[in-house]
């Protein structure tokens, strides 16, 4: 176990920036705090809060919790974690709610295309099975039991957090802050970020927002956050060469292969990161028509970015509200664009 002296105030003036490896990429915390905290310790539990999560839900370990339900057998309750059951839970709602755009029950397409464990090998004769066969997201087929927090997969399943993990690996760096009295923050994992409190004097949190570009890294524009998570999806990240075709990571469980669609990336500003990571993969799965009508109607903090041509274009909704470009929006979403 470690502590923090209780003398460490919230909203002090002394800044901190910690970071390490987790989940195959990096988390990051910047926070203010009084100048006698133990930042030692603060990074040893926040290494262990991502570390949890990583072991917990990783598809990339044999021995996760995931993998273990993964490989548990059909009609049979198996415990969990708590932590793996909430965002379970949560992955089953935003499912629901997205008429199955986001299906964490896509492992093996993920692993088809070379983006799992095997990365890089794309596995022909399995995508030609897998794109033959009628699919059923894994809302349909996983029952929860919240009272016995335990799962049962009703059909052979092969489960992929990928699109929800990160996002709730920053919630956890988040609570580890807040239970440490610690108010004034910015964490991260990757392109996940959330924010509470301000800089001093009042300043907001700045998040960098990338421009959907391969093979560098450039700052599209800025955004500031005030007590939210912000997370992107996106297909210049992670892809793969196929038959002469790039081909992304995110996967559309309802075609049976990878999303294929307008959107170069979707930014989503949520209550929490975990939320904001599955419902920007969401959009990003339903595409530039039927992903901003879906914000719209859910009245949504979002951006789109559009491939046009050889750039870009952006759609930002605040609220659900074209924030911006509101005829493209509309257009967009009625299915008149070109």
């Amino acid at each position: 176990m470690y502590s923090v002296p209780p003398e460490a105030p919230a909203g002090a003036g002394h800044r901190y920036s910690l970071h390490g490896p987790t989940m195959g990429s990096r988390y990051s915390a910047v926070f203010y705090a009084a100048a006698a905290v133990d930042e030692t310790a603060i990074a040893a539990r926040l290494s262990a809060a991502v570390g949890a999560v990583d072991r917990q839900m990783s598809s990339w370990k044999a021995d996760s919790d995931l993998n273990r339900l993964n490989s548990a057998p059909v009609n049979t309750w198996l415990r969990v974690p708590q932590a793996l059951f909430d965002v379970l839970e949560a992955a089953m709602r935003v499912s629901r709610e997205s008429q199955g755009a986001f299906d964490i029950g896509v492992g093996d397409l993920v692993s088809a295309w070379g983006f799992g464990p095997a990365k890089g090998q794309v596995d022909e004769a399995r995508i030609k099975i897998l794109a033959s066969q009628a699919h059923r997201p894994a809302s349909d087929v996983l029952d929860l039991d919240r009272e016995h927090c335990r799962v049962r997969k009703r059909a052979a399943l092969s489960l992929d957090l990928s699109g929800i993990a990160k996002g709730y690996g920053v919630d956890e760096l988040a609570r580890c802050l807040d239970r440490l009295g610690i108010t004034d923050y910015l964490v991260g994992i990757d392109g996940e970020m959330r924010a509470r409190g301000c800089k001093p004097g009042g300043q907001p949190w700045a998040i960098a927002i990338e421009k959907p570009v391969r093979h560098r890294r450039e700052v599209m524009g800025v955004m500031e956050l005030d007590n939210a998570a912000i997370a992107t999806s996106g297909d210049y990240r992670h892809w793969v060469e196929h038959e002469g075709r790039s081909r992304a990571h995110t996967m559309n469980g309802i075609r049976r292969a990878p999303a294929e669609n307008r959107l170069a990336a979707v930014s989503v500003v949520a209550t929490s990161a975990m939320l904001a990571d599955a419902w920007a993969t969401a959009l990003l799965v339903l595409g530039e028509r039927a992903g901003i009508e879906l914000a719209r109607q859910r009245a949504m903090d979002a951006l789109f970015v559009l491939h046009d041509g050889e750039g870009f274009r952006e759609i930002s909704l605040v609220g659900g509200v074209p924030a911006d470009d509101a005829f493209a929006a509309v257009e967009l979403a009625s299915g008149a664009a070109a």
